[in-house]
């Protein structure tokens, strides 16, 4: 007597084989994507368009008053070195970082003090600002990413 088997399928050994050849693939593709970075850049995109926004609102409040905001503090170089050049989000930081809510005031100027999407706080933006002896200011992103170098000078 003969027998026939009509068994229609995969094998267990072929289903794993194609799971494997997936798994590989995908982890090519999460390589050559590399999301950290793409992650990265998009933080530095949104930090660049941060630092414009705050510069613009500086000059739309100067060419409006006559005169930068005073409590922008004249340095050589904005930079993490000096605490108080950081930017707070809100009025009444004192002598720990610079108001600039007369920004804000009424939404004249910026609805609201943008703020880094990774190094901010509760108090403090993570973007810092100063202005030259010749009233030049310069507004900049320290924390940026990927070794860039965020920073605006009108």
């Amino acid at each position: 007597m003969k027998t026939t088997s009509n068994q229609k399928g995969f094998t267990l050994l072929e289903i794993l084989l194609v799971v494997a050849a997936i798994a590989i693939l995908a982890g090519i593709v999460i390589l050559a994507i590399n999301p950290n970075k793409q992650l990265g850049d998009t933080r530095n995109a949104q930090r660049r368009m941060d630092v414009n926004t705050i510069l613009n609102g500086v000059y739309q409040y100067s060419l409006s008053n006559g005169t930068l905001p005073t409590t922008i503090a004249q340095n050589a170089t904005c930079s993490l070195a000096s605490t108080t050049n950081q930017i707070c989000k809100t009025g009444g930081c004192g002598a720990t970082a610079t108001d600039l809510s007369a920004l804000t005031l009424n939404e004249a100027f910026l609805t609201a003090i943008p703020s880094d999407p990774q190094s901010s706080t509760a108090t403090a933006t993570g973007y810092y600002i100063v202005k030259s002896v010749n009233n030049r200011v310069t507004v900049c992103a320290p924390g940026a990413e990927q070794s860039a170098t965020i920073s605006v000078t009108r």
